[in-house]
This record gives C-alpha cells, structure tokens and sequence, in this order.
C-alpha cells in the first residue's frame, strides 16, 4: 500500500460559507470520514485552524503566522493507504465533493 496526502485547500479571501451551507458541507465531510474508515484506506485526517494561529519556525527565527502569504492557504490533511494514484485520486474526488474544495494528492516517498 502506498500512503497519500490528500491536502484539502482553503481559499484566505472571500466569504465563507454560510451556517446552513457549513451544516451540509460538514455532514458530508464526516460522510466522508466514515467512507475512508469502512473501506479501510483511512490513516488519519484533521481541519486545521486559520494560518493566523501558525508559527513559523526558520534557523535563528521563530514568527507569528504563516510561512508565506498566499490566496490559499492548508485547511486541512487527509493521510490515506491506497494501492495507486488512480484509487487516491478516486478518494480525492471523493473529498473534493464533500468539502467543494480543491484537493492536491501528493505521495509519501
């Protein structure tokens, strides 16, 4: 099995979705959680909080936030266990649907 990041990307401007639209999406999304569980590629998955509470460490230099600004930004991770890029693209089909956001799959070496 070959392990994949599926990196869920937040835009860092506009509006975010509404209440109701946030109710839906995270129902979906723990949908999701669960799919990736039951099919037994699940490794581990987690939202992360907005890139204002980072802390970027650099030799000599420790900051507040994040390490480069951007109109994206990671909110949040997806480690799944596959047999190829095909199935890890699948899911990430999968939770691009559930989080109508874009995903970037990328393999562990």
């Amino acid at each position: 099995m070959t392990r994949y990041l599926l990196s869920v990307i937040e835009p860092s401007e506009g509006e975010p979705p509404s209440p109701d639209e946030m109710a839906v999406i995270a129902a979906d999304v723990a949908a999701f959680d669960q799919a990736m569980r039951d099919a037994g590629v699940w490794v581990f998955s987690g939202g992360l909080l907005p890139p204002s509470t980072a802390t970027t460490m650099r030799p000599g230099l420790v900051s507040d936030g994040p390490f480069a600004e951007g109109k994206e930004h990671l909110g949040g991770i997806c480690v799944i266990a596959v047999e190829d890029l095909d199935q890890a693209l699948e899911w990430a089909g999968r939770a691009m649907r559930a989080t109508r956001l874009p995903i970037e799959v990328r393999p562990f070496r």
